[in-house]
């Protein structure tokens, strides 16, 4: 039991000088008091559980570009679509050739367009899939199935699954964050629970000023607010056993504490004032600045360093994003936005011994069509049979190409990635089979991958 310094007092004293003298609680006193022997050893939802075997990876930090990013304008080059720019194809289409050009980086030679020289410069830790594809062309049911597996139906979140599995290492921060500046599509469902508990549901981070609201305590004491607390989990406790299992209620319970302990570390997480001038200058960040996309990769580094077991960054919202129908040029500012955070956080972790163990997860809802209606459109449309994303870290090979699309990126070739490999791979790198990572629900067993899915261990290091 911890002594509080400024009372000279532990909270059984302190339980004990306030509930003592009550006509009303001297009956609780005992129960309250055996209630805080046993608290310890009532099972934690979030304690760090062990991998079903050994991981590779401990952690996410999945990084969601909102919108579609062109998978020909960034990751998958086609020298064949700049060729035949212009020419028809069956549907009566007109290919449209890449806005920007494509260079070699690294030792490996793995190409990336000039939309994204700095993340180009570390292709050597990561491994760039060509042939990733998802179930459905809009970015509603795209994005819920880039992030829950289902297109069709609300489920609980990849971030919501990992915790569910593995629990976290810091029990002062929630176990899954998500830093988002705007709600992408799909709002809120991008990181929820669903069935799972509540527990286990995304806690949305915007940036500004105040990243997490009403941190601050209004009580005169942490010592009374702790009291407080003491006598709601009680008798929120006392609720649970006179009714049936309550999921919700239960992972209520478990927020107060948390909430409790982030008033202390989360502020410190979220202060970026210690940093160097280096460091900022790698994100590309101001010293004081409190939002950007530098500012979100930054934190994310941080969140990685204290223990939070899933971090997502999503770079803008349900608007103006990567949804270039008018004009591919509205991709520029985008891609300046992410390009040098992304490369900083690479970098970062790696110099800090940290991306051996954590998972860098860039992805993004569809890519875009490497054709258009008109001979001169300067947009794209969506396009979810074939797009890139990439993993580095976390016990992935780096400097390597996972598939190929065919010669203007419409269609898979080889070794087509459907977004249930993709997660089954996620789980595997870290210590989870996604066959046996499953939750009872309405009558039968569900997961992440629901009944597909495989890992692709050809990435695997």
């Amino acid at each position: 039991m911890a002594d509080h310094s400024n009372c000279g007092c532990t909270r059984r004293q302190s339980l004990r000088s306030i509930l003592g003298a009550s006509l009303v609680f001297p009956a609780i006193l005992s129960d309250l008091l055996a209630a805080d022997n046993s608290a310890s050893s009532e099972a934690n939802p979030l304690a760090p559980k062990q991998p079903q075997f050994p991981a590779r990876a401990k952690r996410v930090i999945f990084l969601h570009m909102s919108g579609g990013v062109s998978h020909v304008d960034t990751f998958d080059p086609k020298p064949k679509l700049f060729a035949d720019n212009g020419k028809t194809i069956p549907g009566g289409k007109y290919l449209t050739q890449p806005k920007w050009k494509f260079q070699h980086y690294g030792k490996s030679g793995t190409e990336v367009s000039d939309l994204l020289p700095q993340i180009g410069e570390c292709v050597d830790d990561m491994c760039v899939i060509r042939t990733l594809k998802n179930d459905h062309n809009d970015h509603f049911e795209a994005t819920l199935g880039i992030h829950t597996g289902s297109v069709t139906f609300t489920r609980p979140s990849i971030g919501s699954w990992v915790s569910y599995g593995l629990g976290t290492f810091n029990q002062n921060l929630p176990s899954f964050l998500v830093l988002a500046p705007q709600l992408p599509y799909a709002g809120s469902q991008v990181w929820g629970s669903d069935f799972l508990p509540a527990i286990h549901q995304g806690t949305r981070i915007v940036p500004g000023p105040e990243p997490i609201p009403n941190l601050k305590p209004r009580v005169p004491s942490p010592e009374i607010q702790e009291m407080e607390l003491g006598l709601i989990d009680f008798f929120n406790r006392e609720h649970v056993r006179e009714r049936e299992p309550d999921a919700a209620l239960a992972a209520r319970i478990k927020s107060f504490e948390t909430a409790f302990h982030m008033q202390k570390e989360a502020p410190e997480a979220f202060d970026l004032s210690k940093e160097s001038d280096a460091t900022l200058k790698l994100y590309g960040l101001e010293r004081g600045s409190t939002s950007g996309f530098g500012w979100q990769c930054l934190v994310a580094r941080r969140l990685a360093e204290r223990g939070v077991r899933f971090i997502e960054l999503i770079d803008s919202g349900s608007n103006t994003n990567w949804d270039a129908h008018g004009d591919m040029q509205t991709c520029v500012p985008l891609a300046k936005n992410i390009d040098q955070p992304i490369s900083g956080l690479l970098k970062d972790l790696k110099s800090r011994g940290l991306l051996q163990d954590t998972l860098v997860v860039w992805t993004t809802e569809f890519g875009r069509t490497p054709f258009s209606a008109l001979p001169d459109a300067k947009g794209r449309e969506h396009h979810s049979k074939a797009y890139s994303s990439w993993l580095a870290g976390g016990g992935v090979k780096g400097g390597i190409t996972y598939g190929q699309t065919d010669d203007y990126g419409i269609e898979v070739a080889s070794n087509q990635m459907h977004i249930h490999d993709f997660h089954a791979t996620i789980l595997y790198l870290l210590g989870m089979d996604h066959t046996k990572l499953t939750f009872r629900h309405a009558g039968r067993d569900y997961r992440l991958t629901d009944v597909a899915g495989q890992v692709i261990k050809d990435i695997v290091a």
